[in-house]
């Protein structure tokens, strides 16, 4: 069986009771700014669209510059774990080969001639990492194609962590190496070709 809670005596009732005195001055200036409002039409302000004329500034144009040295929020963090590249070790390069044949292959192909799968689709072919130009580009190209994008490839940089585009770009390295490795460079497997 329920309990009954003891109920608290009820408040006493105002009936026809105006409002404190202190409270009148109070209410009139609440009413005085509400109708301010309506007469200065803080509804409807004026605006500038993006990219159109204006007169306020000197050149003519409503789209401000940033400021000298504005710096996105993260950039500094991002600028900072790609500056440097990690020491390559095997499982940097088992760690960029996984995320290759995740990323890349699809465009790129996995030997990275630049026929993968969407090539085969109909999509425009990505040049092949095999060509002079990009075996002659440093490593840091790669990483930051990888963070910005180029071309018809869009940025994976919400996709690819910064350590981990350092990874693929070693890999693709390795790629480039070994597909333009020779006997004189690898004297162990001349036995293995035979």
């Amino acid at each position: 069986m329920r309990r009954a809670r003891p109920s608290s005596p009820p408040a006493p009732l105002r009936r026809g009771r105006p409002a404190p005195r202190r409270a009148r001055p109070v209410l009139l200036l609440a009413g005085l700014l509400v109708a301010g409002c309506q007469d200065q039409n803080l509804f409807q302000q004026k605006r500038l669209d993006t990219y159109a004329a204006s007169r306020i500034w000197p050149d003519g144009t409503s789209a401000r510059p940033l400021p000298e040295g504005a710096v996105a929020q993260g950039d500094l963090a991002r600028d900072a774990a790609l500056a440097a590249p990690p020491e390559v070790t095997p499982a940097l390069l088992g760690l960029g080969r996984d995320r290759y044949d995740v990323f890349c292959s699809p465009c790129h192909g996995y030997d990275g001639d630049g026929h993968g799968m969407i090539v085969q689709r109909g999509f425009p072919p990505p040049p092949s990492y095999h060509s002079e130009r990009l075996r002659a580009a440093p490593a840091s190209h790669f990483v930051d194609v990888i963070t910005r994008g180029y071309g018809v490839m869009y940025a994976y940089a919400a996709r690819v962590p910064p350590a981990e585009r350092w990874a693929v770009a070693a890999y693709i390295r390795a790629l480039q190496l070994s597909h333009h490795a020779t006997l004189a460079e690898a004297p162990e497997a001349a036995g293995r070709l035979r």
